[in-house]
């Protein structure tokens, strides 16, 4: 039998879909392949490329997914620096907080977005989890590390609003988590404030996540998320009741960090094995 080309097989192809779709086989050339489609991954900057610090040990890998996906600040300066290295630097200056300041295993986040619109993998093994349906145990939501993700947004947000490109890369990085855990935007994007009593993530950007959902949504398609109960299962909180989360802030070299020895979500003494 002769050799097919590959542009011939894929013309032939593509008449035979047109010849099915016009007989009434099919409704859209696009729709059966790419509808199975999700988000594209977004480009996620990994521990060696941002030149992470060995964590003290491995972290803990859940057999499932997690049912949310907090949405922090960081609240340090709403720097203007927006390249790469910037980004990388911040990432640096988080973990050393967390590992030398308060003494955890790792990085407390799962993920982290700068000012520049840069993501970077957080605690140690969420890259590989993700892509595997499976939760890191972190350290950023206090009493529900078992079943959040938390994605740090740089900066302080309770004035004013995250930078477009941050907002972008926030947006592309939520769409791809809720595809790959089979999430509903609507109910699983949630704020830092809604789990713990805190300020974070800003009144600015929390009032901004109902936006944040329906962008979200609208990235997902018109595919069906697996659906999460309306209601969540923790008392209703009330909004930004401070606790010196995101007020109070204690100082790394030039970067002021939120997540402070005294702050009540990373506790040690109530968080003993989440590090």
């Amino acid at each position: 039998m002769p050799a097919i080309s590959r542009r011939a097989f894929l013309s032939s192809a593509y008449l035979s879909v047109a010849l099915l779709s016009a007989q009434g086989g099919i409704t859209s050339l696009a729709g059966p392949a790419l509808a199975a489609r999700g988000p594209r991954r977004p480009r996620v900057y990994t521990r060696s490329e941002w030149r992470a610090d060995p964590p003290a040990s491995k972290a803990d890998v859940l057999d499932r997914g997690p049912d949310r996906l907090v949405v922090h600040h960081t609240a340090t300066a709403n720097t203007g620096a927006a390249d790469l290295e910037a980004a990388f630097r911040l990432s640096r200056a988080i973990q050393r907080y967390h590992m030398r300041r308060n003494g955890w295993e790792d990085i407390g986040e799962q993920f982290t977005v700068s000012r520049g619109g840069y993501v970077m993998e957080g605690r140690n093994r969420s890259l590989p989890a993700v892509e595997a349906g499976r939760h890191v145990l972190g350290a950023q939501a206090a009493d529900h590390n078992d079943h959040t993700l938390g994605v740090e947004t740089e900066g302080t947000y309770t004035s004013c609003l995250p930078p477009a490109r941050q907002l972008a890369a926030l947006t592309s990085l939520l769409a791809w988590l809720c595809d790959a855990y089979e999430l509903d935007p609507r109910v699983a994007i949630v704020g830092h404030r809604d789990l713990n009593r805190t300020a974070c993530p800003g009144d600015r950007l929390y009032a901004y996540l109902p936006q944040l959902r329906a962008d979200v949504a609208r990235r997902l398609g018109g595919r069906a998320p697996r659906r999460l109960a309306a209601a969540p299962p923790w008392p209703a909180l009330p909004d930004g009741s401070p606790d010196g989360h995101g007020e109070s802030v204690a100082l790394v070299g030039d970067l002021p960090f939120e997540h402070g020895p005294a702050v009540g979500p990373h506790d040690l003494t109530r968080h003993p094995r989440v590090l």
